[in-house]
């Protein structure tokens, strides 16, 4: 379980094939590596990842085919920076919102404000894909690579978040264009109570759910 509060960036430094999968190599800094020993969760642009191996720069990773064609990182770029967060553990704050680390579909940046604007004309847009409409919702939380984002405004097939300076500069966002691809995860309570509804055959109640936010 981890919060979606980035506190760590790694580098992406290799990318091997494996039989069923793949090996990531991450370059991280040393506050990280002390909690990547072998066989610990690490969220890794917020899909959770077990490390098999660690030194003194890097750790290691295995990534089953399955988590290579949901997610983004089976094509990103040698080099590419990481949001990197260790497990939640007992006692520590929870700053952000539950993140599981199981990512629920990949998304794409539309469009990013221009320099010079201000938080309220100065939304990210991204698309959002159908399987999470109705588990997305105004006020509601949502993990975009890892990081824990409140839903400003949403649609059938987008969002708006407003970033702050502070978490562009501590994130690697601020290097992200148009048409880059990021993972998302639904807040689990908006997952809960999107099941709960279509078990219940109320599709009246989950599109009202779903225009009228945590709140409505």
């Amino acid at each position: 379980m981890f919060t979606g509060l980035i506190r760590h960036l790694g580098i992406l430094e290799s990318r091997s094939p494996r039989p069923g999968g793949a090996r990531l190599r991450i370059a991280a800094p040393a506050d990280l590596l002390a909690r990547a020993e072998q066989g610990a969760s690490i969220a890794v642009n917020g899909a959770c990842l077990t490390s098999v191996a660690v030194d003194g720069r890097a750790w290691e990773a295995e990534l089953s085919e399955e988590t290579l064609e949901k997610t983004t990182l089976g094509r990103l770029p040698m080099g590419a920076a990481l949001h990197l967060e260790p497990a939640l553990r007992v006692g520590d704050p929870l700053d952000g919102h539950l993140v599981s680390g199981h990512v629920d579909g990949i998304g794409q940046l539309v469009s990013r404000p221009q320099g010079g604007q201000g938080l309220a004309e100065g939304l990210w847009r991204f698309s959002l894909p159908a399987a999470l409409a109705p588990m997305t919702a105004p006020k509601g939380s949502l993990a975009v690579d890892g990081i824990s984002l409140t839903v400003v405004d949403c649609g059938g097939d987008w969002f708006t978040v407003a970033l702050i300076p502070e978490t562009v500069k501590r994130t690697a966002l601020d290097g992200l264009r148009p048409g880059g691809a990021v993972n998302l995860e639904a807040d689990p309570i908006g997952r809960f109570v999107a099941r709960a509804l279509a078990l219940r055959g109320s599709d009246e109640k989950l599109a009202k759910f779903a225009q009228g936010g945590w709140n409505g």
